[in-house]
Parts: C-alpha cells; sequence; structure tokens
C-alpha cells in the first residue's frame, strides 16, 4: 500500500486551512501557493472533502473554505479514506465481504487482516490538532 499525493495533499490542506482558518475563511490560491500545490488538483481534492463534509466552502469576494468541525475532531485516516478509499494492504480484504474462492484455506489472511486492522489502528490514533502541535515542534513531514 502506498499513499498517493492525493491523500498526502489531503492532510496538508487540511493542516493549512486549521492553520489559517481560525478567523476568516482560506481561499484556495492561498493555500495553492503556501503548500506549492497546484490549484487545478487541490480543486479535485477540496471537492471530495468538501463532499464527505469536511469542509465547507463559501463562494464570494470574501469566500474561502473553513473546517466543518474542531481539528481534534478529524482523524487522520479519515481524510485518508476520503481521499485514498479504503486502506487495505491486499485485494481481497476491498469491501465488506470477503469474497476470495481461497479465503477458508489461505494460511496468509489472518497477517494481512492483523496488517489491515494495523494499519487502520495507527491513522486513526492521530488527529488534525496532533499534526498541527507536531508542526509547531518542527516535525511535520507530510
Amino acid at each position: 500500500m502506498k499513499i498517493s499525493t492525493k491523500g498526502r495533499y489531503a492532510i496538508r490542506i487540511m493542516l493549512d486551512i486549521a492553520q489559517n482558518g481560525t478567523e476568516q475563511r482560506v481561499s484556495l490560491k492561498d493555500i495553492a501557493k503556501r503548500q506549492d500545490i497546484s490549484v487545478k488538483y487541490m480543486e479535485q481534492i477540496i471537492g471530495q472533502l468538501c463532499k464527505a463534509g469536511l469542509l465547507k466552502s463559501t463562494r464570494g469576494a470574501q469566500g474561502g473554505y473553513t473546517l466543518t468541525k474542531l481539528p481534534a475532531q478529524y482523524s487522520i485516516g479519515e481524510i485518508l479514506r476520503i481521499t485514498e478509499g479504503e486502506l487495505v494492504p491486499v485485494a481481497c480484504l476491498e469491501g465488506e465481504k470477503n469474497v476470495c474462492p481461497r479465503r477458508d484455506i489461505c494460511a496468509t489472511l489472518g497477517f494481512w487482516e492483523g496488517l489491515y486492522q494495523t494499519i487502520n489502528t495507527y491513522v486513526d490514533q492521530f488527529s488534525l490538532q496532533d499534526l498541527l502541535e507536531e508542526e509547531k515542534q518542527d516535525f511535520c513531514c507530510f
């Protein structure tokens, strides 16, 4: 499993809005400039985040984007799943039910299920607020 630029940029966009949008809306152009991401690519990512209810969009001269809840209420896993889909390490774990014809005799299934659980537990234990605090300590690598 590899997190794409879409997932990594989504986290950076959300962090930028959390940092700069506490008292005002944050414009797409300002985020793009600070994060060095093309506006066109950001529009796709922000569209997904708005559709999922993580961001609120306001049009007009004073328009821009704001978070819909506090940074501590966003898990990094939630943001990644919106942009990346399920964070499964193998195809047989996609979807609610494992339809692999070998599932009953697969010696590796338990391993993959454990890895999937570990991935989800890890990304869900961090909030946007946690990353904001890390960034204040000059330790952000996204």
